[in-house]
């Protein structure tokens, strides 16, 4: 039987944790529109709104564990990003091989047809361990007829103890200019990720025994 029952992501200072319901998004959106009187800015705005309501809407639809993001007005523009965490598990009989993830990842709300620029790795996440890994440029559909463009990074972690279960961390921007900087962002968020004990202790890891060996 696997120990962890919790888990812990760190996000940045100022990233709010979503209800969900999509009223905070509302509230951001109104302070966003309120720092500006130009029209182009003010619609520019208002479709990075209509990308995060799809957002959260999709965190609902798909039983988000936490939901958190940020929606900030800098002098360069609105910067909006998503981090969310989901309980995955594997059917019996199927192994979470990184071509199975692929299958199953990289293609959003129904729209045919993978990213471009996926790509697909196994990662070393510090408190965690190895990790299968897909980024992309997805296209996440708004309303029947208008499609968004997405950075997204989705982080597969095993649930200690078990064969089958897993938490998927999942990050989106609409900030596609800022893919460098974005992703950067997104791994070290993910990277902040551990799983927890009942009484909130960290369950450690191979590669913390290895570290705590080599300090010895």
């Amino acid at each position: 039987m696997s120990t962890a029952q919790r888990f812990l992501l760190e996000v940045p200072d100022g990233w709010d944790q979503f209800d969900l319901s999509g009223e905070q998004l509302a509230r951001a959106r109104a302070r966003a529109l309120a720092t500006t009187d130009d029209p182009r800015r003010k619609a520019e705005i208002n479709d990075m709104f209509r990308q995060g309501r799809e957002v959260t809407r999709a965190a609902r639809r798909y039983g988000a564990l936490l939901a958190s993001g940020t929606a900030t007005m800098y002098p360069e523009g609105l910067f909006m990003a998503y981090a969310m965490v989901f309980a995955v598990t594997t059917p019996e009989g199927q192994d979470l091989t990184l071509p199975v993830l692929s299958a199953q990842l990289g293609t959003s709300s129904g729209i045919a047809g993978a990213p471009e620029d996926r790509v697909i790795s196994s990662v070393e996440v510090p408190h965690v361990g190895q990790a299968a890994r897909v980024t992309g440029t997805e296209l996440t559909r708004v309303t029947a007829d208008i499609s968004v463009r997405l950075l997204t990074m989705h982080t597969m972690m095993r649930v200690p103890g078990t064969a089958r279960d897993f938490l998927m961390v999942s990050l989106a921007s609409p900030n596609l200019p800022l893919k460098n900087e974005v992703y950067d962002l997104f791994d070290a968020v993910t990277s902040t990720f551990r799983f927890l004990t009942g009484d909130g202790a960290q369950i450690p890891t191979r590669a913390d025994d290895r570290r705590e060996s080599t300090a010895g």
